[in-house]
């Protein structure tokens, strides 16, 4: 069997339990068709980057799917013809990821990282510049 990762936007106007209730009907679909559903991620209600089919945000949903390729032909079939899916993309990979993807991962963990100082200046008054203690040296003409 070969692993997947697949996204799927659902349109902003269903509920945030109907949208769950969506990836539970595509996750008993992989699993009915031999498949198995490693890992599920919702990533909430986000604005899309353009409208897509009159609609300005939609909820994200990542699965890492392990399964043949029939399955998830099946599942593309369904979310194609399903009214509330806006998009969806579904990419093969060589192994799933055992981590949280990057849209999961909290904001302190990204603030956490080698060399991020907050986006403070170095002299610590916030207005964006480094040097308001330095004093230029300059020619006494």
């Amino acid at each position: 069997m070969s692993f997947y990762e697949s996204v799927f936007i659902a349109r902003q106007d269903i509920s945030a339990s109907q949208a769950d209730a969506l990836a539970d009907d595509f996750c008993k679909s992989i699993e009915e068709n031999g498949g198995k559903v490693a890992s599920r991620e919702n990533w909430g209600l986000r604005t899309l980057a353009y409208r897509i089919k009159k609609n300005r945000k939609g909820y994200y949903i990542l699965l890492n799917i392990e399964a043949p390729a029939t399955t998830v032909e099946e599942m593309e079939r369904q979310m194609r013809l399903h009214e509330y899916i806006l998009r969806y993309l579904t990419l093969k990979v060589d192994e799933l990821a055992t981590e949280p993807s990057l849209m999961m991962q909290s904001a302190s963990f990204r603030d956490k990282r080698p060399g991020y100082n907050g986006g403070d200046s170095s002299d610590g008054d916030g207005d964006g510049d480094s040097n308001d203690n330095k004093t230029v040296q300059g020619d006494d003409q």
